[in-house]
């Protein structure tokens, strides 16, 4: 089977990804480097080229059967009915929403370029009734804003969907409860590329998916695992893995727990600081700092402390922050808020030490902070 790379506009992804699923086309090359066409294994749909979470590019190769297994379980769980494209095509959150609409017989729409909120209104205003959308929590956050802001058509279009998925990210639970305070019908995912996308939808598994919690790690099964990554066996062995009974599981590289069915993601299990002696979990410091009024859309990097070896640092945008927003970063009260919250719940020894100020956090074109560039300009600023 030939893998043709595509550009990662919306338009381009559409038209490719409609002869992947009746069977006509060539796999999709999405993020690849390389433009000449080559050979990949028989039932493939597409490549996507991704660094994820560790900043390390793999080249994800997904199955026809396990895309379309993701699209039906998503329409299984929320229904089934038109989408809205907001994110990029060229990931899978985004190729998964256009798939999810053609599968459901209806043309997507596609909303491309600078994320907008009066576009996002216009285009949801012209959306049946029972359509559906993803979005990052960045970008709902601003809607929120926006709709906080007396922009009613901005809060007209988040009601108007039958459901809006957020993932990509954690969603933190101030901006929750907004958006269900504005009539938002919002369903939490949680994946990666490597399971086709969401597929865990407010904490329980879509049907077929099962999930594992192995030594902390979490590990997903089920149809909609990825076959591995393109010309890397090594990768694909110790990622994909099978258990006794010969069931392969995912190896997330994600902490967290299951109860009563319910998975509770904590971090990577890798963003980890050694802080005078303590292992930190970042990922859980800023989850408990998001809640801070003010700092929804914070970020928390690691930075080196001369006396405690690592130390952790919120790094917030001074536009399109709530209104309780810090004005200046010395001594705000955001920042001892944050540092009470996150020694109540995680000792006194996972405090961040400061708050930095940016005119805008960087962001990949997933949507997602980069946080490597947020940490070089945090870094520049010492």
């Amino acid at each position: 089977m030939r893998l043709a790379p595509v550009p990662a506009e919306g338009a381009a992804v559409l038209r490719a990804l409609r002869g992947i699923l009746d069977g006509t086309g060539p796999a999709l090359g999405l993020g690849m480097t390389d433009a000449a066409p080559r050979a990949v294994p028989d039932g493939t749909a597409a490549v996507i080229t991704t660094s994820g979470s560790t900043g390390i590019p793999k080249a994800v190769v997904l199955g026809r059967a396990a895309l379309l297994a993701s699209a039906a379980a998503t329409a299984a769980r929320v229904g089934h009915g038109p989408w809205l494209l907001t994110l990029p095509a060229g990931y899978v959150a985004g190729l998964q929403v256009l798939s999810r609409s053609l599968l459901a017989g209806h043309e997507p729409v596609l909303l491309e370029g600078h994320f907008d909120p009066a576009a996002f209104a216009a285009a949801a205003r012209a959306m049946p009734p029972g359509s559906y959308t993803s979005l990052v929590p960045a970008q709902l956050a601003r809607l929120l804003d926006a709709a906080d802001g007396g922009d009613r058509a901005v809060g007209d279009a988040l009601r108007g969907f039958a459901a809006i998925l957020v993932g990509g990210q954690a969603l933190p639970a101030t901006v929750r409860q907004r958006a269900e305070d504005a009539g938002a019908r919002i369903v939490r995912t949680y994946g990666a590329t490597e399971t086709c996308g969401g597929c865990v939808y407010d904490g329980a598994p879509l049907e077929g998916v099962r999930m594992r919690v192995v030594d902390g790690e979490v590990r997903l099964a089920g149809p909609v695992l990825a076959d591995g990554y393109l010309d890397d066996a090594a990768l694909t062995e110790r990622t994909f893995v099978r258990d006794a009974d010969g069931v392969r599981w995912y190896r997330t590289g994600d902490a967290g727990t299951i109860e009563d069915g319910i998975l509770r993601i904590h971090g990577r299990i890798d963003n980890v600081i050694v802080s005078g002696g303590v292992n930190i979990s970042l990922d859980r410091v800023e989850r408990i700092v998001r809640d801070v009024p003010g700092l929804a859309g914070a970020v928390v990097v690691a930075v080196p402390d001369e006396r405690w070896g690592e130390a952790s640092v919120i790094v917030v945008a001074r536009t399109g922050a709530a209104e309780s927003a810090p004005s200046s970063a010395a001594d705000a009260p955001q920042l001892q808020a944050a540092r009470q919250a996150v020694a109540a719940r995680l000792g006194p020894h996972a405090r961040p030490a400061r708050l930095v100020l940016v005119e805008q956090l960087p962001t990949l074109r997933s949507g997602k902070p980069d946080r490597a560039g947020i940490r070089r300009a945090v870094l520049a600023q010492r």
